[in-house]
């Protein structure tokens, strides 16, 4: 189970309607929200991966803290929601190296985890993952193997694996369901909302299962939040994506939670896996850059 913490007006189909500089002026509701979520996480004995943003850990350090005592795993989303393919590879390292020391020395604990923003780690900006590893990062959320507008890469492993033949980050791509040979998305997110709960349920159950693999599931606090803000300008598309079925989603994270076991990324795919194995396309195609 796992959370990306960050604002309404952080996410990437915002940003050409929220430049940065308007952060600091626009009403946060990150704090309320993602307590929500850790109260709803303490009703049902779910520890989870909170993947932070650098700049939301700044302004909460609080917050952060509160995570990591009530035993949750704290992991890098990065410092300001910049996708990965909007930056070169000295800015994404000096933006790791940041985010991961900030969060480490805030809440007292080794930052182990980083999932990109908006799952922007694809086959052209493969450099990324030898970025992470050589920053002390042990494994990365951030491959999302799908066909969508804004990002996937369809041709990666479905489930865990290893980038590089010497293994040392782990790649643990969001969950898909094969269905004819397609893989659809059922690990949370826009696809979570818009779908019946029991699309959902069946899928993750068929995962489990019929592949015997766990589940990566995903959501933010602001998708419980039906209250929040409503931006102005943004097109019908966006629109639908981000503000369709906020009412119902808590009452469905709830049965979500009831219905399956859940646990930290750290101790199912670290601590709780058999050995993932190396998928070569990646190797070969990676190359380091800067």
């Amino acid at each position: 189970m796992t959370v990306d913490v960050e604002d309404y007006f952080q996410v990437s189909a915002f940003e050409k309607h929220v430049r940065r500089e308007q952060w600091d002026v626009t009403p946060c509701r990150v704090e309320d929200n993602t307590e929500r979520v850790m109260a709803l996480f303490d009703a049902h004995g779910v520890k989870a991966t909170f993947f932070m943003l650098g700049w939301v850990a700044e302004r909460y350090p609080q917050l952060l803290r509160r995570i990591v005592d009530n035993g949750h795993e704290l992991a890098s989303h990065g410092y300001s929601h910049v996708r990965v393919i909007n930056q070169s590879p000295q800015q994404f390292r000096e933006d790791v190296v940041r985010t991961k020391k900030m969060l480490e020395d805030t809440g007292g604990v080794q930052v182990r985890g980083y999932r990109a923003a908006s799952y922007s780690i694809g086959a052209h900006n493969l450099w990324a993952l030898d970025v992470l590893a050589e920053t002390g990062h042990v494994y990365s959320s951030s491959i999302y193997p799908i066909r969508h507008d804004l990002y996937g890469m369809p041709e990666a492993p479905r489930f865990a694996f290893y980038p590089h033949e010497k293994k040392n980050l782990l790649e643990i791509p969001v969950t898909t369901v094969n269905v004819f040979d397609q893989k659809l998305p059922c690990g949370g997110g826009g696809y979570f909302r818009f779908l019946p709960y029991a699309v959902s349920r069946w899928a993750m159950r068929r995962v489990n299962n019929g592949d015997g693999q766990p589940c990566v599931f995903y959501f933010h606090p602001w998708e419980i939040d039906p209250g929040q803000p409503r931006m102005p300008g943004i097109g019908l598309k966006t629109r639908f994506r981000h503000y369709l079925n906020l009412h119902r989603m808590e009452a469905r994270l709830a049965a979500l939670l009831k219905d399956f076991r859940w646990g930290r990324m750290d101790r199912v795919f670290l601590e709780g896996m058999q050995a993932a194995p190396v998928f070569p396309l990646l190797q070969e195609t990676a190359s380091h850059a800067g």
